[in-house]
Parts: structure tokens; sequence; C-alpha cells
């Protein structure tokens, strides 16, 4: 089956089959990992990460992109009847 074809399916599922199918998916691959090695060595892994948060360092400081929403921390989102 297909990428385009299991999408098709899924459109065809009510949400709360979606979401069954999802979580079973979720699981499949977290089993996956679990039993696949890393293929980095640690310390090359450890280096990657590193890289990898000095990339994103500028999205995380103030001003940056993902801190945009810190303007509505003040709000009050609760539901009211």
């Amino acid at each position: 089956m297909t990428q385009g074809e299991i999408l098709e399916e899924l459109k065809k599922m009510t949400t709360a089959e979606r979401l069954v199918v999802m979580e079973a998916a979720l699981r499949l691959i977290r089993e996956d990992l679990q039993r696949t090695k890393s293929p980095w060595p640690p310390i090359e892994r450890k280096q990657q990460l590193a890289t990898a948060a000095e990339a994103l360092l500028p999205d995380y400081q103030v001003g940056g992109e993902l801190t945009v929403f810190t303007v509505l921390d003040s709000e009050d989102f609760s539901a009211e009847g």
C-alpha cells in the first residue's frame, strides 16, 4: 500500500479510528527505535546534538521565533460556560 492510499483510507475513518491507527503506528515506531542502536558513537552524537542546539539557540532567545507567543502568557484561556 502506498502512502497516498493510506492517507485516502484515513480520510474514510472517523477521528477516533484515526487516533487508534496513529497510536498503533507510534507504538511500532517506538519499538523499532528501541531495537535499533544509534548509528553514531556517543561522542559524535553528543557533538551533533551540541551543533543542533547551537543552531536553534536564536529561536529560543528573547525575540526569537519561539518566544513570540510569550506575549500571551498573561492571557486567561480558560473556557467559560
